[in-house]
């Protein structure tokens, strides 16, 4: 990968994490805001729903953070766009729809097939 592509994904990542912060602190102001209680059940269940729901998209989004701080820590030491497990080079097209990703193509779907397996038995 060449420095040109690593500083692309470099600043692709880093505006995916100031969105998902960004989104987050938004979160936490719609939350803080919101925490009256309803006098009518069905609005305080249906309040309390969507605040469950909120709060889960935003601990998956949390656990995205750390995987978007592995990938810029991966670009720093050389490593970024290299399958873990083959060590082949990760796919332009693949990294650019996930910028994440820490396996190459044919290495994730052999891990799919593996998880698939184990499932059924």
């Amino acid at each position: 990968m060449n420095p040109r592509q690593r500083e692309y994904f470099r600043a692709k990542l880093n505006t995916w994490k100031d969105e998902i912060l960004r989104e987050s602190r938004e979160t936490l102001a719609n939350l803080q805001e919101e925490s009256q209680n309803h006098p009518d059940m069905a609005d305080r269940a249906s309040s309390e729903s969507d605040r469950s729901l909120e709060l889960r998209t935003r601990d998956r989004q949390r656990k995205l953070i750390s995987k978007i701080d592995a990938a810029l820590k991966r670009i720093d030491d050389g490593t970024y766009g290299y399958c873990e497990e083959t060590g082949d080079p990760i796919g332009l097209a693949r990294l650019d729809a996930r910028p994440t990703a820490t396996l190459s193509l044919e290495a994730q779907e052999m891990h799919e097939r593996r998880e698939k397996v184990y499932r059924d038995e």
